[in-house]
């Protein structure tokens, strides 16, 4: 059930209760507080996938990576898509190197702003100014903290599942892992970012436009995910004898 769906929901619930309050307006807190109560309650109920509880929007960052995700921004979800997909088709059909495109781009954009200096002295115009081009400290220093910080929480998490303490996240890992080194043996990097690239610009959007039915399905999917992994837990994982796990500090 979509955003709008669970509103619509919870606002007839809300006006049934506050047309049955108007006969006695003693009993109107009271009212009010059932509302709450059975709100919270269609809410608690509703399924959606991953278990998620925010907004599409809000899971991609919101802002304007999320919006162009969801496609809220044509132009500019456009424009990034067709941007991926030009730098694709120049080095993986074309087969362009990027060593030789930088170069080229730098041969170019020299000889243009060599031509443009000198046309101006011949024709008694002050020259072009050309901007100093610099990174500011804050920026690289932000960007370092960010990617040190990304890279020890992932460490974190490969830890705590290499402890084995929760086997079906352990299990989910290396399944996902397997499935990633199949695809990379079947295409490059390039390719592969090229993909997940594509699917952040079409899953989202789609899965956004037809929540209510991917919810329900997932649902009926999870149901059944959860009957067949009982039985193979209860089959072969609970005969594999483990030891008792002790936390071990690393330096």
């Amino acid at each position: 059930m979509t955003e709008h769906g669970e509103e619509t929901l919870i606002e007839q619930i809300n006006e049934k209760i506050h047309d049955d309050g108007d006969s006695s307006s003693s009993d109107s807190d009271d009212e009010k507080s059932k509302a709450s109560v059975v709100a919270e309650a269609v809410k608690s109920k509703i399924y959606h996938l991953f278990g998620r509880e925010k907004p599409v929007h809000q899971v991609l960052g919101g802002g304007k990576p999320a919006d162009v995700f969801l496609w809220k921004n044509k132009k500019a979800s456009a424009v990034v898509l067709g941007g991926a997909s030009a730098i694709w088709i120049l080095f993986e059909l074309m087969e362009y190197h990027l060593l030789t495109l930088v170069c080229h781009c730098l041969i170019l954009s020299l000889a243009i702003l060599f031509l443009w200096s000198n046309a101006t002295t011949l024709i008694n115009k002050s020259p072009p100014h050309i901007p100093v081009v610099s990174i500011p400290e804050d920026l690289a220093v932000n960007i370092a903290r960010s990617l040190t910080y990304e890279i020890n929480r992932g460490f974190s998490v490969l830890r705590e599942i290499a402890t084995g303490r929760d086997l079906k996240k352990f299990l989910a890992v290396i399944a996902g892992l397997w499935i990633l080194s199949i695809i990379g043996s079947c295409c490059n990097f390039l390719t592969l970012f090229y993909i997940a690239f594509v699917t952040l610009h079409t899953v989202p959007f789609l899965y956004d436009k037809y929540e209510d039915r991917v919810d329900t399905f997932a649902e009926k999917a999870t149901v059944e995910f959860k009957k067949h992994y009982a039985v193979f837990h209860a089959k072969c994982l609970s005969k594999i004898p483990r030891g008792p796990l002790k936390d071990k500090k690393f330096r």
